[in-house]
């Protein structure tokens, strides 16, 4: 009996060997997992799919598991259970109008070409994490400090997307940029910070007294448009009744002008006559007639108008 357990200890080696090597045969790809496979080295162009697979033992085989989920990577900052570490000599840059601040981000990748990803760079990660800060600090290096810290962050955010969307297809290192999330911009220190909000709030009422003046420019405008308006149609009724009434007169003129051609003496009196009517209203007319004798004979007209009347 002892003699026989040294002869088994070598085919128990030899199993044990045989199933080492069969399950290292076996391998499982999940859907949301990308599957590499390598021969002696190599990596093969077509990706394994899913499902329960089979491959030579190693050293001659062997796969590479990569996730094909959504990344995160921060920059300026890190997440932890402790809570949020800043990374201020990372987060320290400066603007292109010559102020400091402080700024971090986030962002979202996935791998999106598994081989390139493992083997065009030895650490696509750092890559990614250096080509994030260039990619910030040169946008940042480029705006004002008022557009980081106010309404410009939003065209800070896109332009540093797609800076990083081209570095990553020049590096060519399988990572593809889903999202950029730009979390905190601030100033260095409280001091700075307090001076740049009462700047900040000195602007806002700069902005707010332009509004209420161009509001009131724009009321005296409209109202001064009105009154240019009346005048004008005034003017222009004004215009009509003037043509209309120098028609009348020239109709008047004419008509006159030929009763005129046709009786000139008679004519000639009776507008005399007219005028003095109108130039002296309240004058009473006699007409007299004067005779060798010294009677003087005359005519009162008024009288007989008024004798007329009654």
């Amino acid at each position: 009996m002892r003699g026989k357990i040294p002869k088994l200890i070598p085919v128990i080696i030899l199993l044990f060997i045989g199933f080492i090597a069969l399950s290292s045969c076996v391998y499982t790809v999940d859907q949301t997992e990308y599957a590499v496979l390598v021969t002696f080295g190599a990596p093969s162009t077509d990706l394994v799919t899913p499902g329960l697979r089979f491959k030579l033992p190693y050293p001659i085989q062997s796969v590479k598991i990569l996730s094909r989920e959504t990344f995160s990577l921060t920059f300026g900052y890190e997440e932890d259970k402790k809570g949020v570490t800043l990374h201020e000599r990372d987060a320290k840059m400066i603007t292109g109008d010559e102020n400091i601040i402080l700024a971090d981000l986030e962002v979202q990748w996935r791998i999106v070409d598994p081989i390139a990803f493992l083997y065009n760079t030895e650490n696509p990660k750092t890559i990614l994490y250096n080509a994030t800060s260039s990619s910030l600090r040169g946008v940042i290096g480029s705006s004002t400090v008022d557009d980081a810290l106010t309404d410009g962050r939003t065209k800070i955010m896109n332009e540093v997307r797609d800076n990083l969307t081209e570095l990553m297809e020049a590096y060519d290192i399988g990572i593809s940029i889903v999202n950029i999330n730009l979390q905190d911009v601030d100033l260095p220190n409280e001091e700075v910070s307090n001076a740049f909000k009462k700047v900040t709030s000195a602007r806002e009422e700069r902005i707010t007294k332009i509004n209420q003046a161009n509001q009131y420019r724009n009321e005296k405008i409209n109202t001064a448009e009105g009154h240019r308006q009346a005048l004008i149609s005034q003017a222009e009724a004004q215009k009509v009744s003037r043509i209309e009434q120098a028609k009348g007169d020239v109709a008047k003129f004419n008509a006159i002008y030929s009763e005129y051609a046709n009786n000139k003496s008679i004519t000639r009196y009776r507008l005399m006559i007219e005028m003095m009517e109108e130039v002296l209203p309240n004058a009473k007319v006699y007409i007299m007639e004067e005779s060798s004798g010294s009677t003087v004979r005359y005519l009162p007209l008024d009288a007989m108008k008024g004798g007329a009347a009654n």
